[in-house]
Order: C-alpha cells, then structure tokens, then sequence
C-alpha cells in the first residue's frame, strides 16, 4: 500500500549514522540526538513482514510518547519532542544490552516453556500450581540479551548479566528497580481502562552524563501483552483462552497460515483486506490502552510529512 511507510532514506543536516531496527529507523545527528521514526513495518517471530499497516507507526510512537510523559515522574527518558506524529527525538543514549522483561502473568513465551515441563525461567523460580494465564504471587523479571539485527533474543539470568559482565551490578539495580515501578505505574493505568498489563519489555541507555533513563518504547502493543479485565477470572476458571488485547491475533494467524519464522517456511501473502482489519486493530489497541480517540495522520505524502516536519523541528531547537 502507497499509503504506509516501510523505509525511510532522509538525510538530515549533521547526520552521522542510521540504524534500522525491526520497525523503527533511527538517526544519529552529530552524536548528541536520535531522530527516532516509527515505520509502518510489522514484525513478528523476530521476522519482518512483506507489507506495512497503514497508521501503525503513528499509534506505536503516540503510545510510547504518552507513556513517557505519564511515567517520567518515577524514571528519568530520553524523549525531548515528537515533531511529527511517527517521529521522536531524544538525547544519544548508549543502550544497555538487555531488555528488561516483567511478567505478571504466566503467559507467552514463559506459559510455552512452563508447558514443557520447565518451572525456572532466567534463573527465577515459578511455582508449580500455576495454569497458563494464572497471576504469579509477584511479578517476575526475565531478561532477555539484546541481539543483532536478524538474529533472536534469548533468555538470560541476572546471574549471567553480571559474571559476564553484561551490566555492572549498581546499574543493574537499577534497572530493576526501574522496571518493577514502571511495571506498577504501568499495571495502575491498565487498570483504569479495563485492562490488565500481563507483561512488558522495556530498554534503558546511559546519557553521556551518566544518567540512567528509559529509551525505544514503553507499553505498547508491539512490547506488552494486555488482557480485558472484565471477566478474567471467570475465563480463567472455565479454562477458556483470555480476551487479548496485543499483536498475538497476527501471531496466530500466521501460525495458521503455516508460518513461525522458521527456515523453509513461506509468509503467507497478507491481502490488502486483511492489512485494512491489521490497521484497525492496532487502532483498537490505540484507543482501548490510551482511553482516547485515534485522530489519523494525513498520511498521502507521508515521507514528505516526516521530513518537513523534522527538518523544521531541527532547524528550530
């Protein structure tokens, strides 16, 4: 579809490097702030996907941006504007290299490895009464190692952060401190729209003063898992499969369609019908996690939006 973005080729005035994450582009200008643009790109099994959904980057960036302004009281990020509704700039952060998993819940990957008989994940203990979907005593943190572009993350113990010297022990402290609080923040918000947060990543850097902040994205649907409230309990005691509110509907139409990211396997061909009820959805998502109305973007000349808006935002700072 004309009508999205899937790649971005801009180049703005003392640009040093772009990196190209799975569905953000960032720009590096003169070592001192990232231009961060959220594409239209889905991914999923650490795969991206051919076609890009129409207002997809416009609702990852307005929900991360929100959330940021909602939880800077308690964690210190490195947003300082959105000049643009699929753009964010910040300050140049050096990205500590894990993210930072909480679940609430026994569900996903953790529910998957439970289900095989596992009952550690991360070197954290879970207890053995537990059916997919139950509530853990306490939320739990499983990290994961941040891995190059095309390659998997893959499950890490604090214990191994640390002996590898991955993250010095003061800063990882902090990050789980940080983590626990933005989960809480996080789980109180939920709760006020109907909405459980059942888990969530979140990514920190370091300024080159050598503050910790919160960088990349925060509670939205790409990084959390959500369940509706309302009737939770009584799903989880029929053992019927809880009402989500996360981008597992995409997951599980392609498991359907034969596809898990795994080689020799074909992604199946989205049509622009099904990218329309992708597209409304993720809106869905927008307006149930954020308790407010999606205004669309005019997106019929959208790269030329992004940088005319950019380039007057950084002409002007």
């Amino acid at each position: 579809m004309s009508n999205t973005i899937t790649t971005t080729d801009f180049n703005f005035p003392n640009q040093k490097s772009v990196y190209r994450g799975k569905v953000r582009e960032v720009y590096n200008i003169n070592d001192e702030l990232l231009v961060m643009v959220a594409t239209d790109r889905l991914s999923a099994f650490d795969v991206v996907l051919p076609k890009g959904i129409p207002y997809k980057g416009q609702i990852l960036n307005q929900i991360a941006t929100k959330f940021m302004e909602l939880t800077e009281d308690i964690v210190p990020n490195w947003l300082i504007a959105t000049p643009d509704p699929n753009v964010a700039v910040g300050h140049l952060c050096e990205p500590f290299k894990v993210e930072m998993v909480i679940r609430g819940y026994l569900s996903g990957h953790a529910a998957r490895e439970y289900a095989l008989g596992k009952r550690e994940i991360c070197g954290v203990k879970m207890p053995d009464y537990l059916k997919e979907n139950d509530k853990f005593p306490e939320p739990i943190i499983t990290p994961t190692t941040k891995a190059d572009n095309g390659e998997h993350d893959a499950d890490i113990s604090r214990e191994d952060i640390l002996s590898k010297g991955i993250v010095f022990e003061e800063d990882y402290v902090v990050l789980e401190k940080f983590t626990r609080d933005l989960y809480q923040r996080g789980t109180e918000i939920a709760a006020s729209r109907g909405l459980i947060l059942v888990d969530t990543k979140y990514e920190f850097g370091k300024t080159k003063e050598g503050v910790i902040v919160l960088i990349d994205e925060i509670h939205t649907p790409d990084s959390s898992r959500y369940f509706y409230a309302e009737g939770y309990q009584e799903r989880q005691n029929s053992g019927e499969e809880q009402k989500q509110l996360s981008k597992e509907f995409v997951r599980r139409w392609l498991i359907e369609n034969g596809f898990q990211g795994l080689e020799g396997q074909q992604i199946p061909n989205m049509t622009d019908e099904y990218i329309e009820t992708v597209s409304e959805r993720y809106i869905e998502l927008y307006e149930n996690i954020l308790g407010e109305k999606f205004v669309k973007a005019d997106i019929s000349n959208i790269d030329e939006r992004i940088e005319k808006n950019t380039l007057e935002y950084l002409a002007n700072r």
